[in-house]
């Protein structure tokens, strides 16, 4: 999403404020990869293949991360890359998850099954809904209730955790699929705080000992990335609620 530029009123924005109406290749090349992310994954646990489908998940995850990013670096925003952005993501990030969770354990729980699958499906809808409306309004450092794409890789990550280690058709694994589909469809569309990241300057230059923990970071996940990544999320999801606990809310711009 484009950053809100204020200005006095009268003021005529600055070059480059406001979204193009025009369609530029280059980043919707990369939502368009973010969302065969999250189609492939529906097609893979129809197929059974339940730890490919949550990897691909993972993947989307990565370039809709890049979308935006590249977009600004271009200058090439837009207002049709914004709307195709926020499409992906339901696609992506709200169906794709909620569906191979349902094929992968909560089928075996019946109605209470899809009811889960359902709310966190609705939550994904709600929650991007919201952030589209509230874009100009809310402090960029937070997000208002958990981010869909988090939302995602804590229900795919807890699939690929499972499947990584043999394990799926346990009743107990299918009520726990159940806790963490609720946990992540109502976390989306309550008003806890998440750190949102984007107050980081990654221009920025950082001492010696940053870039040694990156890459120890980056090998310790490496050794295993499935288990790592998932309990990178687990903390991402805890921590809103640790925040709100501890007084902290987003303030409104006025």
């Amino acid at each position: 999403m484009d950053e809100h530029i204020e200005q006095e009123p009268g003021m005529r924005p600055p070059v480059g404020a406001l979204r193009r109406r025009g369609i530029y290749l280059l980043p919707n090349l990369f939502t368009t990869a973010a969302l065969f992310g999250g189609f492939y994954a529906i097609v893979q646990a129809m197929n059974q293949h339940y730890e490919i489908a949550a990897v691909a998940i993972y993947i989307a995850m990565v370039l809709d991360g890049l979308d935006g990013r590249i977009a600004r670096l271009t200058r090439t925003q837009s207002e049709f890359g914004a709307q195709y952005d926020s499409l992906s993501d339901m696609v992506s990030f709200g169906a794709a998850p909620a569906l191979v969770v349902y094929e992968w354990a909560l089928k075996g729980l019946g109605k209470l099954g899809w009811v889960a699958a359902f709310v966190y499906c609705a939550g994904a809808a709600l929650r991007l809904a919201r952030f589209n409306t509230n874009i100009e309004v809310i402090d960029k450092r937070w997000f208002q209730g958990l981010p869909s794409p988090a939302a995602a890789a804590l229900v795919a990550g807890l699939i690929w955790v499972m499947s990584d280690l043999g394990l799926g058709g346990e009743i107990w694994l299918m009520w726990l699929a159940w806790v963490v589909t609720m946990f992540a469809g109502i976390t989306m569309v309550t008003n806890v705080p998440f750190y949102s990241f984007k107050d980081i300057n990654l221009k920025k230059s950082v001492p010696f000992w940053a870039a040694l923990a990156i890459v120890a970071a980056m090998t310790v996940i490496a050794t295993k990335p499935a288990l790592m990544l998932f309990l990178l999320v687990v903390a991402y999801a805890v921590s809103g609620y640790v925040h709100w606990a501890l007084g902290k809310r987003p303030r409104r711009i006025v």
